[in-house]
């Protein structure tokens, strides 16, 4: 690693230089197992190495002569280039020198000249001019080693090296298997292993691959949840230092390019890249292919480009022989080390367009072989298949039909599970199987899907394809009777009703239900709830838990369900009151949930709450803004079971802890569950867990609250599993607290003088300030819908309906794509485009936004605001923070005010500020939608007014750089491009990472006059109301970036606190989540 690192380095440099010199590489084999002190064989050594084209590589030191034979055979047998060789004087004695005299070192030396192994030979460890003089004697009567070729194949390694060479006559033999159990969009298991920082868990996963027959491991961290780099930095190091994990190469796998990097730079061996492509253009392609090649790593290149993701065969070929020429001829990467990936695209969808998937693959995959000659075919396999998630012997059936037809082609690898694909053999599934897998697979007719679906029905699912067991009885000659859609229709209506639940079709329920009522085979309207709706709901719950339903369908039976029990309850009140009886619905148990005081946001309560639901518990939601007291009175009010808080804004988490303090104090036993995007689970074990007895548990989204919540109601279970939580929060505290010990902070002094010395000069031509074109505030008042909608980042969209795409369709719009959520993303999709319309037709939100630009300079930390352009009389002061916590590089510790310009430098400089709001009508929408029952609708209601106030600031943005400030004016980018922040200038949000404290918002409300101007307030947490809202400053400068402030320590939140004329102890009050201490 450490020669991979120098070669890197020594590569930039000549590259800065403008010439380059001969290099020469050595290693060290340490002693009689032939490997390096890390652990490669001298073969794996030279895979890692020869990308950087050395003029010669040899080994030196360690052994003596005699011991060194069978290593340089070895090592000038694989290189291709001159090879040298400097041993030690013989062995070591015990007084650690070296005995062996000059005459009888080249005695033994004489063995590498006289099988021509050497062209160059020296001495190391115990040698003098003497040894030098015997050994040049000895070498004169013979001639050097000859320079030859070595075959041109696919060279990796681990500790061990991986050459491949494909079997043309059997792809499928010398298919390479990488394993998937190491990508967090592949592995829930995995995943959860990294999230809850159980490494050793990972380490595991990652061994039982190569123990079943990976020949590489993928490693993916891209989840919203983690933090990627440090993710793999952390398991690729654990890994390397694993000797039966890492004697394989490894895949390290991202979309964002500088988590490979991290990755890369911990591997030894000779990696895999994955991936890079033509999506951003051919500069940033060529840039990081470049970067590629200098890490020594071959490279995965996606078959995408600037038009999107390659579905025909055309377009994959196209795209692939694009940029293998860009590959060979521009940045000079060996054929061997580019491997294509075409896109395994899911069949069996029952969208026709999907159906010549798997054969525009194969296709192309034999044409891609042809005309890249070198280059190497894979894929994700277990893409194909999705649409069958759940039935097993089918799914595996399909990976192995599809690489027995793809090897045929040309397919040298991909990534699947490794076991199952050695295991089942494509001459040994199941030949009816295998029939309706191919049909499908190669689209040999128009309605294959439909015979798959019908003929998986008769399986048992949990089945192999090569040992497959049917269930009930197999149809006849023509197979199994096509399905009738509206069957359903045509069952007893309380089996209509379950239907209607578990489908969410919401178009007979009340008739259904009014059915039910007055039919006689329920009693009470009490029953019909207890009988057919609550047996939907089960099957509802069911499904979600074990991953078949997803969320969007969860909340249309939520709704179907609300409107069957809207419809009786008027019926069960005269029931009630004619017997003189409390009569209500047996439940799972009383769940009250709120959103904690001066927080606002509620998408994700709301969700929680109708799943909760949904899962037959009774839901008492009270709201958002609810001081603890409320809550407490609630809680005994409803005579609660568990109380649910949930928060998104940093004070929260303090409202929170305050909250389990008060509990406590009542002296409550119920479960506290604590949710929402600014906790976590360490806030929890750290902050709330020690101040309540009666158990706290950090619950990360709506699937995960039920079965805690069924747990919790379960007094069997209970004690076992809060037992068990408050182990693993006290094991967490401890680690949390070590971690403190160990972190190092330099003063605020010191991450000053950092940044002094790497300080913009704003009198630089390139760096002078725009002026704006106006100085105050705009106020931008009903802006249309239409202008916002193009601006809109769906991405969170489909989080906050927990709908997430496995790689490669990951993110909007290859979402559509995946085998598992890409259908009902799709229909989320089309039903949020049809709000949409609607709201903008009938103008039921109403867009308001408020710009401001103000004089301003820095001064030190803070950034101070004038009156006018004289600059003589300060207005207002934004103090801003600085990064304390200690870098393992040289970059400047950095602040907000490092991107204005200093007072004392006589530049004249400016701070904009912004406030966008989409919520003005939300809360007459959503109630309206409140009174139909319809939780779906809402919900969609409150997920499109947030995207619509993001997408509004952006746009604003945009409007800013390339007019009312004008700094950008000749700027041109896409909606894409815009995502990606490729423009210049930033615009953080006060209580965000860059400007942590939320308190900064009052300055900006004070300033611009906000509330007045357009209708957004502050609570006193400074949440913004209405919900839908976003604000932030804006800084123009190229300078500008963002960043994480992170960690701080007293001696700045004491600074801090004086320079905003505030007391000590509200300073840390408000600052407490990014402390580096306990106050």
């Amino acid at each position: 690693l450490n020669a991979k690192a120098a070669m890197y380095a020594i590569d930039l440099f000549f590259e800065k230089w403008g010439q380059k010199i001969p290099v020469f590489v050595s290693g060290t084999i340490v002693d009689n197992s032939g490997r390096t002190l890390s652990g490669q064989t001298n073969e794996a050594f030279w895979n890692s190495m020869s990308h950087c084209k050395p003029m010669a590589i040899g080994l030196n030191c360690a052994l003596g002569a005699k011991d060194m034979v069978p290593y340089m055979e070895n090592l000038s047998k694989v290189a291709d280039c001159w090879v040298f060789c400097y041993p030690n004087a013989g062995l070591p004695n015990a007084m650690g020198g070296y005995d062996q005299k000059g005459p009888e070192m080249a005695m033994d030396c004489s063995v590498f000249p006289e099988k021509m192994l050497i062209n160059a030979i020296g001495g190391c460890c115990g040698t003098t001019e003497e040894h030098i003089g015997c050994l040049a004697d000895m070498v004169a009567k013979y001639k050097p080693r000859a320079m030859h070729g070595v075959k041109d194949v696919m060279r990796l390694s681990g500790l061990e090296p991986f050459n491949y060479e494909p079997d043309a006559k059997n792809m499928r033999k010398t298919f390479i298997n990488l394993g998937e159990r190491c990508n967090v969009a592949g592995s829930t298991i995995f995943k959860k292993a990294v999230v809850d920082g159980n490494y050793e868990k990972a380490l595991s996963i990652a061994l039982k691959q190569v123990e079943q027959g990976a020949h590489v491991i993928d490693v993916n961290m891209d989840d919203g949840l983690i933090d990627g780099e440090s993710a793999m930095i952390r398991f690729v190091n654990l890994m390397v230092s694993e000797p039966d994990v890492s004697r394989v190469p490894f895949m390290i796998d991202s979309s964002k390019f500088h988590v490979v990097e991290a990755g890369l730079k911990c591997s030894q061996g000779k990696c895999i890249m994955n991936s890079i492509s033509l999506k951003e253009g051919e500069e940033e392609f060529l840039k990081r292919a470049s970067t590629v090649k200098r890490h020594g790593a071959a490279v995965v290149v996606m078959a995408f480009d600037e038009e999107g993701q390659a579905a025909t065969e055309a377009e994959k070929i196209r795209i692939c022989m694009r940029a293998y020429k860009l590959l060979v001829e521009k940045v000079g990467m060996n054929p061997q080390d580019i491997i294509f990936d075409p896109n395994i695209l899911t069949i069996g969808t029952g969208m026709e367009e999907h159906n010549n998937y798997g054969v525009d693959f194969i296709n192309a995959t034999r044409e891609i072989k042809r005309l890249c000659p070198g280059s190497k075919i894979s894929g994700g396999v277990s893409n194909l298949a999705f649409s069958f998630r759940g039935n097993e012997p089918v799914r595996r059936a399909f990976h192995s039909a599809f690489l027995h037809h793809a090897c045929e082609a040309g397919m040298d690898m991909g990534i699947v599970n490794s076991a199952q694909v050695i295991e089942d053999v494509y001459e040994k599934i199941d030949k009816e199987l295998l029939g309706y897998v191919e049909d499908v697979l190669l689209n040999r007719c128009s309605n294959a899907t439909e015979r798959m679906l019908e003929f998986a029905a008769t399986i048992d699912a949990k089945s192999k394809p090569c040992a497959l067991l049917k269930k009930g009885a197999a149809g006849g000659a023509s197979g199994p009777a096509k399905v009738d859609t509206k069957a359903w229709r045509n069952q007893a209506v309380g089996k209509r009703l379950e239907h209607a639940l578990v489908k969410g079709i919401d178009e007979f329920c009340v008739a259904d239900t009014e059915e039910c009522r007055v039919g006689g085979a329920y009693p009470s309207p009490l029953q019909i709830i207890e009988g057919p709706l609550m047996d939907g709901m089960n099957v509802v719950g069911d499904l979600f838990g074990a991953g078949k339903m997803f969320l969007p369908q969860v909340i249309k039976s939520a709704r179907v369900m609300k409107k069957s029990v809207g419809h009786l309850i008027p019926f069960m009140e005269e029931e009630r009151l004619a017997n003189g009886g409390t009569g209500e619905a047996t439940n799972a148990g009383v769940f009250l949930i709120a959103t904690v005081k001066g927080d606002v946001h509620d998408i994700g309560k709301n969700i929680v709450a109708v799943v909760l639901g949904c899962n037959n518990f009774k839901v008492i939601d009270i709201g958002v803004m609810c001081p603890k007291d409320k809550i407490i009175n609630a809680l005994i009010d409803n005579k609660a079971d568990i109380c649910g808080l949930s928060g998104l804004i940093t004070p929260s988490l303090d409202e929170m802890v305050d909250m389990a303090k008060a509990m406590e104090a009542k002296g409550m036993k119920i479960p506290l569950l604590v949710g929402g995007a600014t906790t976590s689970k360490m806030h929890t074990a750290v902050k709330v867990a020690p101040n309540y007895s009666g158990g706290v548990v950090h619950v990360l989204d709506a699937s995960r609250a039920v079965p805690v919540a069924q747990i919790l109601m379960d007094k069997k279970r209970r004690t076992e599993y809060l037992d068990d939580i408050n182990d693993t929060y006290a094991e967490m505290r401890e680690e949390f607290y070590a971690g403190l010990e160990d972190r190092k902070y330099l003063t605020i002094g010191q991450a000053r003088k950092t940044a002094l010395k790497a300080a913009t000069d704003f009198t630089l031509p390139e760096n002078k300030p725009v002026t704006p074109k106006f100085c105050g505030v705009k106020a931008l008042v009903d802006v249309p819908i239409a202008d916002v909608i193009k601006y809109i980042d769906w991405n969170p969209f489909f989080q906050v309906w927990q709908l997430r795409g496995r790689y490669p369709n990951r993110g909007f719009p290859k979402i559509f794509n995946d085998d598992a959520v890409g259908a009902e993303a799709k229909k989320l999709h089309e039903e949020a485009l049809a709000m949409l319309k609607e709201i903008t037709d009938k103008k039921l939100l109403k867009l308001n936004g408020l710009i401001g630009f103000y004089p301003a300079n820095s001064v030190g930390d803070d950034v101070e605001i004038y009156t006018d352009e004289s600059r003589t009389t300060r207005s207002h002061t934004f103090p801003m923070l600085r990064q304390q916590a200690e870098k393992d590089t040289d970059e400047p510790y950095m602040a907000l005010s490092d991107f204005i310009a200093p007072k004392e430098s006589g530049v004249k400089d400016y701070l904009g500020m912004f406030v966008a709001t989409s919520g003005i009508g939300l809360d007459e929408l959503t109630a309206k939608y409140k009174a139909d029952n319809d939780d779906y609708s809402y919900i969609m209601a409150e997920a499109l007014a947030d995207r619509l106030a993001e997408a509004f600031a952006e746009l604003m943005h945009e409007q800013v750089r390339k007019d009312h400030w004008g700094y950008a004016k000749d700027e041109d980018f896409n909606c894409e491009d815009l995502l990606k922040v490729k423009y210049q200038g930033i615009r953080p949000a006060p209580g965000y990472p860059t400007q942590p404290d939320h308190t900064e918002k009052g300055t900006m409300w004070d300033l611009m006059n906000v509330q007045e101007e357009i209708g957004v307030e502050l609570t006193e947490s400074f949440a913004m109301l209405p919900a839908a809202s976003v604000s932030g400053m804006y800084f123009a400068g190229k300078c500008a970036q963002y960043f994480n402030v992170g960690k701080i320590t007293t001696d700045q939140v004491k600074e801090y606190a004086d320079r905003k004329q505030q007391k000590f102890e509200v300073a840390e009050r408000w600052l407490s989540p990014i402390l580096s201490y306990e106050p």
